[in-house]
């Protein structure tokens, strides 16, 4: 096992002293508290990478290499999801940036912090090498990220830097949380720096504590709810601390109020908590449906797509439930990308933090309640018993992915595992979530590629805890993101990718067949363009060749049980592992499918 903080050690570093611009970005994502910085080497940035090295030792912030800049992103992104605190990565030029873009949208849509250093120039002409440095140069880098970041800037001098470090830093960790991107030009890199230039203290730049509600909507939420006889909670992109869990439990259990959580977004509430109606999904399943069409009040807290979510309900009948809609997310909405979905409902709207929210409800509800609960400890939704053990299953048979799902739920007996991501086909039915940390949510904003370097990223974050980070992705997926693995190996970062692999783009084999069926053509075609096979991909034996442990295909479901606790041997002893499980081609609950 290989300490990821004691590689790549510089040597002749001696006792630099801050010199160079460069120095000073280096030196203030230091005081930012920024502990990492993937990247994909590139020379706009040359004096950045010396400071990082040859300044701070290549310690607070370390710098990890990574085989493309997709997943250098990617992989801030996971740890960010794993933390709720920021990662910083790098990007080369426009060019590096060009390819980053897709892991930074999917950090925008998952809305978490992170610093993407990026470089460009020399923006003085006269400094510029012939024709590289000209088409790595740009007026306005920013402009292709601005849509999908909170923040970008590209400062002129070291002071101005300082103060555009300050300010990220700020701006990504008060929420709403998303990246920011901060442009270095190559000249005021390789500058030399007034001697006496002070920094400014980050300590006397914080970002505010969580933003609570007006009492005054406190009040009338409160009253809605402790009224309420058929109360429902959405529960949306919340954050991980386990005190937040509690009290949402709590708030539960206080009104009695049916539970619904999403496959979108990470672990919220317990799914095996008996007023949790039903299995999370991509949409409401039945038992959640017909509770919230019972629901006299829906308290919305940051549900990602309420509009979305009540159309799959409602259909075009109204809304008759009163909605309490809590969610700050509307303070970054732009009209570039309509991540934010359709206009949320609020008869009593909270442009507030869902964490202080629930707190202030508790403490109001409980007064209005004399500290009595409204429930009466029944079930309030659908069973949270499994209904299908893995020993009931064939063990000779084809590997569903049901079968993959109740396989996964037998091996984390005595673990506590983290998902950093599943597939559409999870079976959700047959495995529980019981902690904040038992699944951080998916992709955001739908872009394959980014499974391998979020997983990596989380296992980054979680290499010194208890738990075991395991991603659940498809082949597809995989095999675009499939090189991060080498940064995997190479730092021995604690992860286990788990393919759920049906040799298909196989989503889009389902609205193949929707467009077929509408037309009243051939959905029996729906395979072409679509199938990963003839040949099919080695995914072990490609992860073996970037130095990763690797066994498959699995193909049986006698054998998935023993693969995965020989896989995970590797992965608790300190390194990655990579197994490739054949299943069957379909969903435990299929996605909604757009129609005509």
């Amino acid at each position: 096992m290989t300490d990821v903080d004691g590689m790549d050690r510089p040597v002749n570093v001696g006792n630099p002293q801050m010199g160079w611009g460069s120095d000073v970005a280096a030196e203030m994502l230091r005081r930012m508290g920024i502990k990492y910085l993937s990247m994909n080497p590139g020379a706009s940035y040359r004096g950045f990478h010396d400071s990082i090295v040859n300044y701070l030792g290549n310690s607070d912030p370390q710098m990890l290499l990574c085989l493309h800049e997709d997943h250098a992103v990617h992989i801030a992104q996971g740890y960010a999801k794993a933390t709720d605190e920021p990662m910083g990565c790098i990007l080369h030029s426009n060019v590096g940036l060009m390819h980053g873009m897709m892991g930074v949208f999917n950090a925008w849509c998952n809305r978490v912090p992170m610093v993407i250093m990026g470089a460009t120039g020399p923006v003085d002409a006269p400094k510029r090498r012939p024709w590289i440095d000209w088409i790595h140069t740009m007026k306005d880098q920013g402009a292709l990220v601005r849509n999908f970041v909170k923040y970008d800037d590209e400062p002129r001098s070291a002071q101005a830097l300082a103060e555009t470090m300050v300010r990220v830093n700020k701006t990504i960790r008060t929420a709403p949380m998303a990246p920011a991107y901060v442009c270095l030009d190559a000249g005021l890199q390789e500058s030399a720096i007034d001697p006496d230039m002070k920094l400014p203290d980050v300590s006397r730049f914080l970002p505010p504590a969580p933003t609570p509600a007006a009492q005054s909507s406190i009040d009338a939420a409160a009253d809605l709810l402790v009224s309420a006889k058929n109360p429902v909670i959405m529960m949306g992109r919340l954050k991980r601390s386990k005190e937040d869990w509690d009290n949402r439990i709590k708030l539960a259990e206080m009104l009695g109020a049916g539970i619904v959580t999403d496959m979108k977004t990470g672990a919220s509430f317990p799914t095996d908590h008996l007023l949790h109606l039903a299995p999370p999904s991509n949409r409401p399943r039945e038992e959640a449906v017909v509770a919230m069409k019972a629901a006299d009040v829906i308290l919305d807290l940051n549900w990602v797509d309420l509009a979305g979510t009540f159309k799959l309900v409602f259909g075009r009948a109204d809304v008759n439930a009163k909605v309490i809609h809590v969610s700050v997310d509307s303070l970054i909405h732009n009209g570039w990308s309509s991540d934010h979905q359709g206009m949320p409902l609020g008869d009593v709207t909270m442009l507030a933090e869902p964490e202080p929210v629930t707190e202030q409800l508790l403490a109001a509800c409980e007064k209005r309640l004399a500290g009595k609960s409204k429930w009466d400890g029944k079930n309030k939704g659908r069973t949270s018993d499994i209904d299908t053990k893995f020993s009931d299953l064939n063990q000779d048979d084809e590997i569903s992915v049901e079968a993959l799902t109740l396989g996964m739920n037998e091996v984390r007996k005595g673990r506590n595992i983290t998902l950093t991501n599943v597939t559409i086909g999870w079976a959700a039915d047959g495995y529980h979530f019981t902690h904040p940390m038992d699944y951080l949510g998916n992709d955001g904003g739908g872009g394959l590629g980014s499974g391998t370097g979020t997983a990596i990223g989380a296992g980054l974050a979680l290499k010194d805890s208890d738990r075991t980070v395991i991603a659940v992705l498809g082949d597809g997926d995989t095999m675009q993101g499939s090189s991060a693995l080498w940064t995997a190996a190479h730092y021995s970062i604690p992860v286990l990718i788990l393919i759920s692999n049906n040799r298909s783009n196989f989503n889009d084999e389902i609205h193949q067949e929707t467009v077929a069926k509408m037309r009243n053509r051939a959905p029996e075609n729906r395979w072409i363009g679509q199938r990963i096979d003839d040949p099919e991909v080695d995914i072990a034996e490609y992860a073996a060749a970037l130095g990763v442990k690797s066994a498959g295909p699995v193909t049986k479901v006698g054998e998935l049980i023993p693969a995965i606790e020989a896989a995970l041997k590797v992965v608790e002893a300190g390194g990655p592992y990579v197994l490739n499980v054949h299943v069957q081609k379909g969903y435990a609950v299929p996605p909604p499918a757009r129609e005509a």
